[in-house]
């Protein structure tokens, strides 16, 4: 009898779902709550979750920021209560042992990541640091990394909803921010989307920015389902 947790077969599998008003594997300009609201409960296996954290930005007010820094300040921010709004939603609409990406940066992992996650039905069952490769702001150390959170509704399990197993946690990987100042590593998330997906299965972003996450599903036989609340979905969001 073989007692391993690990498993290159994933055994669940999507339910087939009714997305009526809603497109796929393309850029869309719409609310990201308003998406959300028209995706079933317990029907998506992966969601990916990139917040704009207005407090980070409100702290690195240096006044020397630069250009790149300075086209960041102007992207729709959320606030906590609006972020709460979507990982509530997002909970709802996850599969059983489904999973969510939420990228979070060190000044909300390091002071109230466990109250913008409190009484949600998720557990963090592993974490990632994006080595960006690209020096950012600081006040004592400078940032070069991002960090990845990876949570999981329940039944929390791995053998049979994981199928990858050689994903270091820390990826290194150089982005362009040519386009968009928040955009994220396209090869990483398709590594992660294999991981915890099957062919044909539907990714949600609901703040969607560069559309990293429709670039990762293009090439590995995923679909997309996502949206922006920017009109100018070709450059900053």
């Amino acid at each position: 009898m073989n007692n391993s947790v690990f498993s290159n077969k994933r055994t669940i599998y999507q339910p087939k779902i009714n997305i009526d008003g809603l497109k796929i594997d393309c850029k869309q300009t719409m609310d990201g709550r308003v998406l959300l609201s028209k995706l079933p409960t317990d029907s998506i296996p992966l969601v990916f979750f990139d917040p704009q954290y207005r407090s980070i930005l409100d702290k690195q007010a240096y006044g020397n920021e630069g250009k790149r820094q300075k086209r960041r300040a102007e992207l729709p921010q959320m606030s906590y209560e609006l972020i709460r709004e979507f990982l509530k939603d997002i909970t709802r609409i996850l599969l059983p042992s489904g999973h969510l990406m939420l990228w979070i940066d060190k000044y909300m992992l390091c002071t109230c990541y466990n109250e913008l996650l409190k009484d949600l039905n998720l557990k963090i069952v592993d974490m990632m640091t994006w080595n960006k490769q690209k020096m950012g702001m600081g006040y004592r150390t400078r940032r070069f990394g991002e960090y990845l959170l990876i949570l999981q509704k329940p039944p929390i399990k791995a053998k049979g909803v994981w199928k990858l197993h050689n994903i270091p946690d820390v990826w290194d990987e150089k982005v362009c921010t040519i386009n968009h100042t928040h955009s994220k590593p396209v090869e990483l998330q398709k590594q992660l989307i294999l991981a915890t997906t099957n062919e044909d299965d539907l990714i949600v972003d609901p703040s969607a920015g560069s559309y990293s996450v429709l670039k990762a599903t293009q090439s590995i036989n995923r679909h997309f389902i996502g949206c922006d609340i920017s009109e100018d979905i070709n450059g900053i969001n």
